[in-house]
C-alpha cells in the first residue's frame, strides 16, 4: 500500500476568531502554531488531537462558496501522508490520474502535490 494514513484536514472558515474558539475551547483541540500570513491577509492555525497535527484551518478574506475551489469555505482537502511521492505520482499517471506540479510546504520543507476528485474536491499527498 502508497498511503500510509490521512496526514491532516484542512478547513477554511469565514469568521476565524470564532473557528479558532470552536475548535480550542468546544473541541478541546490545541494549538501547535499560529500564523497570520500578511501577503495573504490569512491566518494559518495548525490543530492537535492527543499532541497528534490533524487540522489545518484557515482565513481568507471573502472566501467563495463553491467548496470544489482550494480557497472556499469548507473542506479544503484531504491530505494523505506517503512514504515516496514520486511512486505515487507514478501510480496516479499510470492511472491517468493528473497531479499539480510537485511543491515544498514553506513551514517543513516537506513535499507535496494535489490532485482532484471526480467532483473536483482537492485531495493532498504528503511525503513522509
Amino acid at each position: 500500500m502508497l498511503f500510509n494514513k490521512v496526514h491532516h484536514i484542512a478547513i477554511i472558515c469565514t469568521d476565524y476568531e470564532v473557528s479558532k474558539l470552536f475548535y480550542t475551547d468546544v473541541l478541546g483541540l490545541t494549538i501547535i502554531r499560529e500564523v497570520y500570513r500578511e501577503e495573504r491577509y490569512s491566518y494559518k492555525l495548525d490543530l492537535a488531537l492527543n499532541r497528534e497535527y490533524i487540522i489545518e484551518l484557515f482565513s481568507f478574506p471573502a472566501p467563495g462558496k463553491r467548496p470544489s475551489r482550494p480557497e472556499a469555505a469548507g473542506l479544503r482537502h484531504l491530505a494523505f501522508e506517503v512514504n515516496d511521492l514520486d511512486a505515487v505520482v507514478e501510480m496516479l499517471t499510470a492511472k491517468e490520474v493528473a497531479s499539480e506540479p510537485i511543491r515544498v510546504d514553506e513551514f517543513t520543507g516537506k513535499r507535496f502535490t494535489f490532485i482532484a476528485d471526480p467532483d473536483l474536491l482537492p485531495i493532498e499527498f504528503y511525503e513522509k
